[in-house]
């Protein structure tokens, strides 16, 4: 199928910059471009048989684009519209992490995140759908479906999975519904959707960008970060929600770079693979130096580990978060279960709770809980990223398989995905997406991985990489 809204691709797939460049010379306004983005929403998203990346539109944001047109600035971000993931707070939006738990309770303020897209101009889109509760719900959960908005198609091929968590903001940015959107990501749910949707996607360091107002899982792991179509736009995204600088101008640095391949990090899929081959044969000839490089392997016991952290810090860290949430409503994680009890034909009509139930029976950050990070910081710390890291910029390798057929009934196949999310996630240390190929017909991402707080020198190494692969303009087949 071909592009489904040609009046609007324009407006859909310009890159943010010249969306700026645009707005600020006069040739477009913040309300010509908002109007378009919600034509194009309404045309491919928001239908029986579309995307459903967008799980609600801020019925502000037309007042706040005519604001902008009135008041021109030089903020960065001045006129954009900008989506971000429905587990982050923003007056307007519902915030409810894809749960009908959350539903109907008011948002009173917004997100320091959200308080620094505004200040930078930016005009708040709309809130992205997601995998529900980020993807803790269950062991059997299909990602990108959620109780308040149903199934996210991928844009590729609807019938395959848009990955999770942040499976809204994937699918929206691929599809040209905005130019910049905000995921989060606690093991891979940035890098997940932004592989699967070929688009460009940044997990900073842990605590580089503020998680409060943002419902959590793990407060040593979850990160929101920034996902958009090119590199260059990640790293604008990423100054402002950072609060950093000259990351965009880092994007056109060409001095030498030094990347460790880790072994280790391959997928389950032979395609896959051969594709980050001939992607690392590329980077080779354009003068990179690439060296292959061993970590430790992954094992089932650091997944175990991994579980008992995530598990434990949900238990505390989410009942915290709904415990001081302003309105009516849950107050904890036991009253998240007790309400998907009470309304299973609904939110248990497809898998079930059982990772909630799990985090309840934990006793929180108890002996178990330590024993556990102290296993696991010590295999991602010290048996893989700093000695893989040592004589390198950075890390690379492949993230995951094609995107799968999604199924409600048969949960996700991440059996195809590669470990390199696990040991940067357990760590708190900056990994990213971009394109590097496709199978099938379907993009697949390469991950890069930085040293902590080195989001510049992860920013440096992907406008290499990018340039090299040449796929900073991708468009979706939107195949049904």
């Amino acid at each position: 199928m071909s592009e489904p809204s040609t009046d609007t691709a324009e407006y859909g797939f310009a890159t943010a910059s010249e969306l700026l460049n645009d707005i600020k010379s006069g040739a477009l306004s913040s309300v010509e471009l908002t109007e378009a983005l919600l034509t194009r929403i309404h045309e491919l998203d928001d239908s029986t048989d579309g995307l459903k990346s967008v799980l609600a539109i801020n019925t502000n944001a037309l007042e706040h684009a005519a604001a902008a047109d009135a008041n021109p600035t030089d903020l960065p971000l001045h006129g954009l519209p900008v989506l971000i993931k429905d587990n982050i707070e923003a007056v307007g939006l519902p915030a409810t992490s894809g749960s009908l738990a959350l539903a109907g309770r008011t948002v009173v303020a917004d997100a320091p995140l959200v308080q620094r897209l505004r200040e930078a101009g930016a005009i708040i889109l709309g809130a992205t759908n997601l995998s529900e509760w980020a993807n803790i719900r269950s062991g059997s959960s299909t990602s990108g479906w959620s109780g308040v908005n149903g199934l996210t198609a991928n844009p590729w091929k609807y019938a395959h999975s848009a990955g999770g968590s942040s499976s809204g903001s994937g699918a929206a940015i691929a599809a040209g519904l905005a130019p910049l959107a905000v995921g989060t990501e606690t093991d891979g749910s940035i890098v997940c959707p932004s592989s699967l949707n070929g688009v460009v996607g940044i997990k900073p360091t842990v605590g580089l960008v503020s998680k409060h107002g943002i419902a959590p899982i793990s407060t040593s792991m979850d990160s929101p970060g920034p996902m958009a179509r090119n590199v260059p736009d990640i790293a604008l995204m990423l100054e402002v929600l950072a609060g950093v600088r000259n990351l965009v101008d880092l994007c056109d640095d060409e001095s030498p770079l030094r990347i460790g391949v880790v072994n280790q990090w391959l997928t389950g899929d032979d395609k896959t693979n051969a594709v980050f081959v001939d992607a690392v044969s590329e980077l080779a000839k354009a003068g990179i130096q690439v060296t292959q490089v061993d970590v430790a392997k992954y094992a089932d016991h650091i997944g175990d580990a991994e579980l008992t952290i995530l598990l434990s810090e949900l238990k505390e860290d989410l009942s915290n978060y709904l415990a001081n949430r302003a309105g009516e409503g849950v107050k904890s994680l036991a009253d998240v279960v007790q309400f998907n009890i009470d309304n299973a034909d609904v939110e248990l009509q497809h898998f079930d709770q059982g990772l909630l139930e799990q985090a309840l029976a934990t006793n929180g950050r108890d002996e178990k809980y330590r024993a556990a990070r102290d296993l696991a910081l010590d295999w991602a710390v010290n048996q893989v990223l700093q000695p893989g890291i040592a004589d390198f910029d950075v890390l690379i390798g492949a993230s995951y398989g094609p995107a799968w057929i999604s199924s409600l009934t048969a949960g996700d196949g991440y059996e195809d995905a590669s470990p390199i999310t696990c040991a940067p996630a357990l760590a708190g240390w900056p990994i990213g997406s971009l394109p590097m190929g496709f199978v099938d017909g379907l993009p697949v991402g390469m991950g890069v991985v930085a040293r902590p707080r080195n989001e510049a020198g992860l920013v440096r190494a992907m406008g290499q990489l990018e340039r090299v692969f040449g796929l900073n303009d991708l468009r979706p087949t939107f195949i049904r």
